[in-house]
């Protein structure tokens, strides 16, 4: 697995040798996998902790074992306690919501605060199939159904190349330990579904579903770069001062596809936001 990751970090351009990279560390397999694996690849990495004080005494269990495992291994801590339930009813959005929003601030007001290049996080292969599941099922287009991104602006994904059967088979070989989180083995959320009834029930049906997906959305990557080529130019051509002219837009082969990445555009230059995967 440790030079399946060296490889694909060289191959995707992720991290920088000398740089120092910030490590999400939730406790769980996949963060703790990605952490040791950074260090014995010989990156310098400094870990942060989220205690969103939604699992009681597991929350606080989850912050002591990443308090001795950075303690154990010589790797820098940072810690932060979220009240995740207050933020969620005063913004109006869900706990999942909440709990990713405080998170992704935190990190980037971290990595400033200690100058880190970016922050890496867990996500794997299998969070790759169940993402790509969930646009499908929510409705989307070519972007969608591409999956995570082995980069997002400072967000690294240096495990993107590997499974969850494989990080917990690395871990298991190293002789390291993991905590778990409790509402990850409920079938309460669409997520979880997925990943607990849906995919197994794929697998099922043909032991490669996985494969085929995450094929897939490799080959839609490159539609989705002969899109957006297209795209930029035919945006160029109709937006004359913040305005386009309806006739020239019904014109082309995709007017809908040109105006909603015309609005997408405004947003995230209005909002500051970046709304890839």
């Amino acid at each position: 697995m440790l030079k399946k990751v060296q490889d694909y970090i060289a191959r995707e351009h992720l991290l920088a040798p000398r740089a120092l990279h910030l490590v999400a560390l939730s406790g769980g397999a996949d963060s703790v996998a990605l952490l040791l694996a950074l260090q014995q690849l010989g990156y310098r990495v400094e870990a942060a902790h989220c205690n969103f004080h939604l699992r009681g005494q597991e929350s606080l269990r989850d912050e002591q074992f990443c308090l001795q495992l950075c303690q154990l291994r010589g790797i820098a801590l940072h810690r932060t306690h979220f009240d995740t339930q207050t933020y969620a009813s005063t913004h109006g959005v869900s706990i999942e919501m909440a709990a990713r929003h405080l998170r992704y601030r935190y990190f980037a007001q971290l990595t400033d605060d200690i100058g880190a290049a970016d922050v890496c996080v867990a996500h794997h292969q299998d969070d790759n199939v169940e993402t790509i599941l969930l646009n499908l099922l929510r409705g989307t287009g070519i972007q969608g159904l591409t999956g995570m991104r082995p980069r997002r602006d400072r967000i690294v994904r240096p495990l993107l190349c590997v499974s969850r059967r494989e990080i917990e088979q690395w871990l298991h070989a190293q002789g390291q330990d993991y905590v778990t989180d409790s509402t990850n083995l409920l079938p309460d959320v669409q997520r979880n579904k997925i990943r607990l009834d849906v995919v197994p029930q794929l697998v099922q049906t043909n032991a490669h579903a996985t494969a085929g997906i995450l094929h897939t959305a490799a080959m839609l990557r490159q539609t989705q770069a002969a899109a957006d080529s297209y795209l930029d130019e035919a945006l160029r051509r109709l937006v004359d001062h913040d305005s386009i002219g309806r006739t020239a837009l019904a014109a082309e082969p995709a007017p809908e596809l040109i105006l909603f990445r015309w609005c997408e555009l405004w947003y995230s230059k209005v909002f500051n936001i970046h709304t890839t995967q």
